[in-house]
């Protein structure tokens, strides 16, 4: 009985490592706005471009990609996580292709939202053309790779989906349209509507993991900040508030379409919002000097074009700054960031 029961044993331990390697995600896939767009924008006519320098000065090579940071954004830094490659190229970027696209593709544009009127403020691509997109990349896969191979592929790849930001401060708080049709709230509620119909089409469309990211505390980005003059520059509580609330309609949705789509597995990053937010209150904690205004110019408002290499005020060391343009965080903040998802990631997805 010793000697069969050894080798059943040593078989059992076998099988189950196979069992653990074929279930490894094999793919990074993400959707979603310029916190995690990493080059897509650079190929459309749009002003919201960060493919030229300082952009890029601490990302591999020294070379600015379209990331909105001066490294990488926190895709990539999940993507190494998992054993994939230690950046997502992005789809519409000319010098990737289908064979860089099996272990990962992004999608995402950033100014984009949930509200198809989101994308319209600085012509980029709605969530919408990143599904159809989406579409295309099946197609181009089972064609390269095969239709079994690309199935398995789809389904047990992570979707990472980070978006919301800019429905409130590029559409609801800037152009008057949606706040004639919408309260707040009322609006909170129509872009989770949006969320759910987005999350019900990709499962449609096979996928079955994800990671949803809600909106940070966007009253504390510098933009805001530099704006907020009856407070002293301190944080707009009032669009952290919609902000928690927002995340809070949208953890609620998720919880229903876990219970509700077979095989579905959803994880809201709930915890994205407060760690961020202990970050910018307390800096110091965390390896940081400045927490107030950006790396990046004056560190007030300047983003895309204002932030560029002519300017003489851009801090020479971004390490010491929590955010690298005024509404981006800077590479080491997004390490922290992405710090805190992996472990849940891998728990839950590999």
């Amino acid at each position: 009985m010793a000697c069969i029961y050894v080798p059943w044993l040593l078989l059992t331990q076998i099988l189950l490592q196979v069992a653990k390697h074929e279930a490894k995600v094999p793919a990074i896939i993400v959707f979603g706005d310029s916190s995690v767009d990493s080059g897509n924008n650079n190929q459309i006519s749009t002003p919201l471009k960060s493919n030229f320098k300082p952009y890029g000065r601490d990302f591999a090579g020294g070379q600015p990609t379209g990331r909105f940071s001066n490294g990488r954004v926190p895709p990539d830094l999940i993507s190494e996580a998992f054993g994939l490659k230690p950046s997502v190229p992005a789809y519409l970027d000319p010098k990737f292709g289908i064979s860089d696209f099996v272990t990962g593709v992004c999608f995402a544009s950033a100014g984009t939202g949930y509200d198809n009127a989101t994308s319209d403020v600085l012509n980029v691509i709605p969530l919408w053309k990143e599904v159809e997109y989406y579409k295309e990349y099946q197609s181009k896969l089972r064609a390269y790779v095969g239709h079994h191979k690309a199935r398995k592929i789809l389904t047990e790849a992570l979707y990472l989906i980070s978006l919301g930001t800019n429905d409130f401060l590029e559409n609801y708080y800037t152009i008057p349209r949606r706040q004639a049709q919408f309260t707040v709230q009322q609006y909170q509620d129509f872009l989770v509507e949006l969320a759910e119909n987005f999350l019900r089409e990709i499962y449609s469309l096979g996928v079955r993991k994800i990671s949803l990211t809600g909106v940070p505390p966007m009253g504390c980005l510098p933009l805001e900040r530099a704006t907020n003059f009856m407070n002293n520059h301190d944080c707009v509580e009032e669009y952290n508030n919609v902000a928690v609330e927002f995340n809070g309609k949208l953890n609620n949705m998720v919880a229903k379409l876990n219970q509700e789509l077979p095989g579905y597995k959803i994880l809201f990053t709930a915890k994205v919002y407060q760690f961020f937010y202990q970050i910018i209150r307390s800096p110091s904690s965390y390896g940081f000097d400045v927490a107030e205004v950006a790396c990046c110019s004056t560190g007030t408002f300047e983003m895309s074009y204002l932030c560029n290499e002519d300017n003489p005020f851009t801090c020479t060391d971004a390490s010491k700054y929590i955010f690298w343009d005024a509404f981006h965080p800077t590479d080491k903040t997004n390490q922290l960031i992405a710090n805190i998802l992996i472990p849940d990631l891998l728990k839950l997805f590999n």
